[in-house]
């Protein structure tokens, strides 16, 4: 991907460069960039994406369905095989979708042939804003709808996918909601203090629940909170999530609970993501007998 330009040299430049530059933000599209290019200035990005949308939302039918067959399946041959742009490659990649077991891979071929025998176009989802779960869970629920209802939804996606594409070609694309945040904090309420050097683990949840995936680790400071959110800069992935916390060591190490075998030893708090661009905060009360957790500010 060409480096990230500012808006004013986006709207000076020459056509060939901003071609190079917006070119690949639509899969396989550069016609879109070049469509637009003779609009300039936008002076924002927001105005640049809703130009660029509007031309494949003019699209008729027939087109727009020429424009969908460009994006490779989720999951499909192609993943396994390389054979996608750049950035398709990091955005399933994140998702280990181009390395599926086989058993793994027959499920997602099953529901991709069954998806473009219904609607004559593949399944088309901004991996980046959701866990493998979830996009499984969405793409069964997909298959349910008629044909201009996923035209609608197939839009809907690529607006998602473009907008985080041209925000990574901008440098101060000024844009909002493109990222969402998780933190969390923990308060000691039998001593009425901020619990330092807790260490927790954040973990992604499979539904099967044989690929649970840990993200972070960390230890909160004197504050009860981590030094960084445990999750930022990029849009969260809707899907269930476990924080574990582990207070048995830090009320052992405190002197609160004696012996090798206090109450608590690890809390678990699962909670589910549904808003990739939200800020999301899970703290947690604790005793060396009991605890509360809720989403806060």
């Amino acid at each position: 991907m060409a480096t990230p330009m500012m808006m004013h040299a986006l709207d000076a430049c020459d056509s060939a460069l901003f071609n190079e530059v917006m070119g690949e933000v639509f899969e396989h599209a550069s016609w879109v960039a070049q469509a637009v290019v003779g609009q300039r200035p936008f002076k924002t990005a927001q105005a640049l994406h809703e130009a660029m949308l509007a031309q494949v939302r003019a699209l008729p039918e027939h087109d727009l369905v020429g424009l969908l067959a460009g994006h490779p399946e989720l999951g499909g041959a192609d993943a396994r095989l390389g054979k996608m742009t750049a950035e398709s490659v990091r955005e399933q990649g994140a998702l280990a979708l181009n390395v599926l077991t086989a058993a793994a891979a027959q499920r997602w071929e099953a529901l991709n042939a069954a998806y473009r025998a219904k609607f004559g176009f593949p399944f088309i989802l901004c991996v980046s804003r959701h866990t493998r779960d979830s996009v499984l869970r969405v793409f069964e629920k997909r298959l349910l709808n008629d044909r201009p209802t996923e035209l609608t939804h197939a839009l809907a996606e690529i607006g998602f996918i473009t907008r985080l594409r041209l925000a990574a070609r901008i440098s101060d694309h000024g844009l909002t909601r493109l990222t969402g945040a998780l933190s969390t904090h923990v308060l000691d309420t039998s001593r009425g203090c901020a619990a330092a050097g807790v260490r927790l683990t954040l973990h992604e949840l499979s539904g099967d629940q044989t690929q649970d995936r840990l993200l972070v680790e960390a230890i909160t400071d004197v504050r009860g909170r981590t030094l960084k959110p445990l999750l930022s800069g990029a849009p969260l992935r809707m899907g269930a999530y476990q924080l574990r916390f582990h207070v048995g060591d830090y009320f052992r190490s405190s002197g609160v609970a004696l012996g090798d075998w206090p109450f608590l030893e690890v809390v678990p708090v699962l909670f589910n993501v549904s808003d990739p661009e939200g800020d999301y905060h899970v703290p947690l009360t604790v005793t060396p007998w009991s605890y509360s957790t809720y989403r806060g500010q």
